[in-house]
């Protein structure tokens, strides 16, 4: 399926969560379209819910949806993407492609985002139908990249609290060798990390348990970092599983293949292989393979790549609803 392969789940991770409103809903929302298939992720950060379609199941919805449409996926699926990215995204609509958007929560912990467009002079329906998304999914998405983010920043401010000491010893330095300021209102406090701390928490902690900042404080900044870390995890991810596909073939280089008789090769010296019988003649391995009944020979025999040919024709690739 399009929508569930590996290249379909590697980009949507690196892609942010953008903050959407839809219906007065603050969310963070993440979607992936392909030619016929798509992903979407929607969070108000106490659930997360997703929906992957096919082409068939795309053409199905389509169906229930818009009695009088008889295309097929791709002839309508780039309006669907055209009308559906925006709002996902946290843009709107956009000129004649301008969407009604709405939102809703339903009793079994699903929702419903439903889009009104036109298509070809006619109204167009769509509904995403996103259900609670598994436990493995949020912290692929969204728990494990969050963590990161919080470490790379918390080792900034470690860092940043160094620079401060410094620049303190700096200063100081020149005041003691006779500097002073033109201007009185640049002089700052000695920095003190603790005391640092400690104020900043009593300040930013009542902005941070606010409503208004649950989705919205998802910012510009935040999507880059997300993004900076998701790729660098998938880089090491490629990284480690191209050492690993250098490192196996390594391992078998070692090994000694065993002959198709069921026999096997010594690995002993040439020297010792060499047998002189009692009339002094020397009996070679080779010697000894040309004695050898022909059913009883280990060397490997290779078959006319041409031989191996199917002489089936191949099947042509017919359309999905054709």
């Amino acid at each position: 399926m399009e929508a569930g392969g590996a290249p379909a789940e590697d980009v949507l991770l690196q892609r942010p969560w953008l903050p959407v409103s839809i219906s007065g809903c603050q969310l963070l929302a993440k979607s992936w379209f392909g030619e016929t298939a798509y992903r979407v992720l929607l969070t108000d950060m106490h659930c997360v819910w997703e929906e992957r379609m096919d082409a068939a199941a795309i053409h199905s919805r389509a169906q229930e949806l818009n009695r009088r449409l008889r295309a097929p996926v791709k002839a309508f699926f780039s309006h669907l993407r055209e009308v559906a990215q925006p709002c996902l995204s946290g843009c709107g609509g956009r000129a004649h492609n301008e969407a009604q958007t709405s939102l809703t929560r339903q009793d079994d912990g699903n929702i419903s985002m439903r889009l009104k467009s036109e298509l070809a002079g006619l109204p167009f329906y769509w509904e995403f139908h996103c259900t609670p998304a598994p436990v493995a999914l949020v912290c692929v998405q969204l728990v494990r990249p969050l963590l990161a983010m919080s470490r790379l920043l918390q080792r900034q401010v470690e860092e940043l609290g160094g620079l401060l000491v410094r620049k303190d010893a700096e200063i100081q330095d020149y005041r003691e060798n006779g500097a002073t300021l033109s201007r009185e209102r640049l002089q700052t406090d000695a920095f003190e990390e603790q005391t640092y701390s400690e104020d900043f928490m009593t300040k930013v902690l009542p902005l941070l348990r606010s409503e208004q900042q649950d989705a919205s404080g998802f910012d510009a900044d935040l999507q880059q970092l997300y993004a900076a870390i998701v790729a660098h995890g998938n880089a090491r991810k490629r990284k480690l599983s191209v050492e690993r596909s250098v490192e196996e073939p390594a391992a078998t280089e070692g090994a000694v293949p065993s002959s198709p008789g069921g026999g096997s090769i010594s690995s002993e010296p040439a020297d010792k292989d060499r047998n002189q019988s009692h009339d002094g003649q020397v009996d070679t391995p080779g010697a000894k393979m040309a004695d050898t009944p022909t059913g009883q020979q280990s060397l490997p025999v290779r078959s006319d790549p041409s031989k191996q040919r199917s002489s089936k024709p191949k099947k042509k690739k017919v359309g999905l609803f054709r």
